[in-house]
This record gives structure tokens, sequence and C-alpha cells, in this order.
């Protein structure tokens, strides 16, 4: 059975087009965009953002543990996401990751990639129980899922794990592929931790053994140069840089999703380039965090592509995660206008996040186009940031001064999930949300 979406304006991979109906199929792709006829759905629909990096149970962390202790970082901030980690329970993962997810819905993105290495029960039983509450999270929520089941065994370069990270890691490569296979119902993907927490000779062994299981050709995600300790242990022990050791090690190629990679080198951003993989940066949560700034307009300006992910999930805003790249690119070079096209900002920064999150997720999202899904995000008419503004620089607007409070629907597939802010099942999500984070964050 076919729906059918008018909206007044559309943006497409070929530019903005008006007066335009979306013909969607029944399993959520658009069939069709033909010329509008009869009363519209909505103003102005943009693709949904594809959320490339996520890690839903810290949404729970997020506004504790901001008390300054000495020379606080992002490892005195890791040290409070451990305590946390190990409170939670399957029953509490559910509840937190479908309200991040919601939030998701809510904040403009329509799909996620999580990245899930809070593996174990709280007594260290392995089991598929964790994830599996994710996979019915988002299922709740209605969002699309790839699931990246992570591999982690050292808790720092040549170094054991804590028993902070007691819950991440597995005995083996073959103790994890035991966990893939438990799994049902969600699409996959491949995720060592970062070369901190796995050895790069264990790399390759752990990509060819997930690919004999499943037989495909699934997304392989990996942090790397978040920090600098991170870089300078790396330096130390290898005598090269992560994403050189990394390239190295085996070779990269477009499956390939380079979380963070803040501290890379100008060497380091042509070889990414060079070898077709996506960097994924996460500008709210490499703020929060005080990682540093990724040099985005080089890399982008060299033809490299990246995607958006919301990571700690401190503040869910697809809009305002593009706010803080564009900024930060600013702060840096002391100029304004640093990701803007030759048509301005918005549409440019838009489409290009959403092209390198689709390639992220390997799914057909990011674009409202035939054989894509129609995964859609419909702007107010009257949102403020762009009242005086005509069609062509809205999109300017929306970066520039808009926040997801400017959203007016979210469609996942074809199907209305959120209208003007409201989710369904939202009002129970957030109670029993609020009953789960103030348990586990008691002192």
């Amino acid at each position: 059975m076919q729906t059918r979406l008018t909206f007044k304006y559309v943006l497409t991979p070929e530019g903005l087009r008006s007066d335009q109906t979306l013909v969607i199929g029944a399993t959520g792709l658009i069939e069709a965009l033909e010329p509008a006829s009869g009363p519209t759905d909505g103003f102005f629909a943009i693709p949904g953002m594809p959320n490339a990096h996520s890690h839903a149970f810290q949404r729970a962390l997020s506004g504790f543990g901001e008390m300054p202790h000495g020379e606080d970082s992002f490892w005195s901030w890791r040290e409070a996401m451990y305590r946390l980690a190990n409170r939670v329970t399957p029953a509490d993962m559910f509840v937190i990751a479908r309200e991040a997810f919601l939030d998701m819905l809510r904040g403009g993105f329509t799909s996620v990639a999580e990245f899930h290495y809070l593996h174990h029960m709280p007594d260290d039983c392995p089991g598929p129980e964790m994830a599996q509450a994710i996979v019915q999270a988002a299922h709740a929520a209605g969002i699309h899922l790839l699931l990246l089941p992570v591999f982690y065994q050292t808790g720092g370069f040549n170094t054991p794990p804590t028993d902070g990270q007691r819950r991440f890691v597995h005995a083996s490569i073959e103790d994890y592929c035991r966990l893939l296979q438990e799994l049902h119902g969600v699409r996959l993907g491949i995720a060592p931790h970062s070369l901190r927490a796995v050895a790069p000779e264990m790399l390759v062994g752990l990509i060819n053994a997930v690919e004999s299981l499943s037989g495909g050709q699934w997304p392989i995600h990996i942090h790397v140069s978040e920090q600098r300790r991170e870089v300078e242990e790396c330096r130390a022990l290898y005598h090269a840089a992560p994403i050189e050791l990394l390239a190295r090690t085996l070779a990269l190629n477009h499956r390939w999703n380079l979380v963070h990679a803040t501290h890379a080198t100008p060497a380091e951003l042509q070889l990414i380039i060079k070898q077709d993989a996506t960097v994924v940066l996460c500008p709210i949560t490499e703020a929060y965090l005080g990682d540093g700034l990724f040099a985005a307009q080089e890399f982008v300006r060299a033809g490299g592509r990246f995607a958006i992910g919301s990571d700690s999930n401190c503040r869910i805003d697809a809009i305002e995660e593009l706010r803080w790249l564009e900024y930060g690119q600013r702060l840096r070079k002391q100029q304004r206008a640093q990701l803007a096209g030759a048509s301005g900002l918005g549409a440019t920064l838009w489409q290009q996040a959403c092209a390198g999150g689709a390639a992220a997720l390997a799914e057909p999202v990011g674009e409202i186009a035939v054989g894509k899904r129609a995964d859609l995000l419909v702007l107010d008419e009257q949102g403020s940031p762009w009242l005086g503004h005509d069609i062509n620089t809205l999109l300017d607007a929306l970066i520039i001064g808009g926040s997801r409070q400017d959203i007016a629907a979210v469609y996942v597939g074809g199907k209305r999930l959120v209208d003007h802010g409201m989710a369904t099942g939202a009002e129970i999500s957030v109670r029993e949300f609020a009953r789960v984070v103030a348990g586990l964050n008691e002192q």
C-alpha cells in the first residue's frame, strides 16, 4: 500500500524543488516524486539526519559529574562513566535507550548507529541481554538501528583492563562472535573500540572472523585519535600516530568509519580521503569532553566525507551539532563561513552530513530521492529563526539560529512519529527515565 506526502518545498540531491508529492511504498522507500496537487502535509521537507555514533546509556550521565576535581578532563569523566556503567541492568538499559532514541527523533535524527560496549550483566555474566534491550528500545521508539557490538580487550595501550571496564571486555574473538550469533532482528556492524582497547595485531583476525561468520561486508566503526594522550601513547609504543598505524595494519576503505579523529595529522587526513573512509564527528560531545577541534575545514575542502553523531547524548539536536561544527571551525580560523558552499551554509552542510551518515550506516537514507527511505524532517513555516527570510536563505537561518524546536514533524519510513516535539509513548518514557536516572546516580 502506498502513502503520499505533499510538501510546499523539498530539498533533493538536485536542489530545492517546490510543490512535490512523495510516493512511498509499503517498505518505506520513496518510489516517485511527482508534481503536487491538493493540500500539503507540511511546509519544507529535508532529509532526516543519520546519527552515526551513539552510546545510549550515557544519556543517563548528562549533567552529572560537573563539579571540578583537580585537572578535570576526558579521563576523569571516564571514571564517572564507568561508575554508571557498572550499575545498569538490562531493564535500565531499555528505559534509558528508549528515551535517548525518542529524543533523537525529536532532535532530527531518524536512524542511529549504536556503538554498544556495555555488554555483560552487572555480575559479569556474559550474554545478549544488554544488546537485546537496545534492540527492543529502538523498536519501541521507532528509530532505525544499526547495532555495533564493540570488541574491547585492554584498558589502554599494552595495559590490562581496569575493574571499571570489566563489563566491556570479551575474553576472545570467539567469545565476541558468539554474542553476534545470539543477536537477531537487527542490522549489525563491527566495532573494535579503539587501538588502545584492541591491539593492532588483533584487528585483522577480528575482521576476518566476523566476515567469515556474517558472509557480508558490514560497516566498521572505531574510535581513533580522540585525545592527545592517546596519540602520545600510541607514538611511544608503535612509533606511529593512531590513524597511520591503523592504515599500516590493514587496508582502510569505504566501510571504515573513524570516530572523532580529532588530532589527525595533515598526512593522516589525506590518507583518510585517499582510502575513502568516513570521519564521524560529534561536535557537542567533543566540546563537552574537551577533546579539541577536528580540522574539518581542511578535510572537507580536500574532498573528505564526514558524518555526525550524538555520542554521549548529553544534548541531542542534529541542528545544534552542525552549528557547533561550523562555529568550531570559525574559532579555529578566526574567519566566517568555513564549511559553506557557493549557495550558502545550510543546504551544503546538511546534505554533506546526511550523505556521510548514509555511508556510515550503509543504509539508503540521507536523501529525498527515489529508492531512499522516506526519513524526513518537516520544518515549521512559522519558525522564528527564518521569519523574514525567503526559501533560499531558510536553511542558513536553520543552522545559525534554529534548533529542534523548529521541527514541525518527523517521519521514519513515511510514518509520522513526531508532531511538534511530541513523540508516541513519550509520557511513559519520560517518567520511567526520570526514575531510572535518579536511582542510578544516587550516591
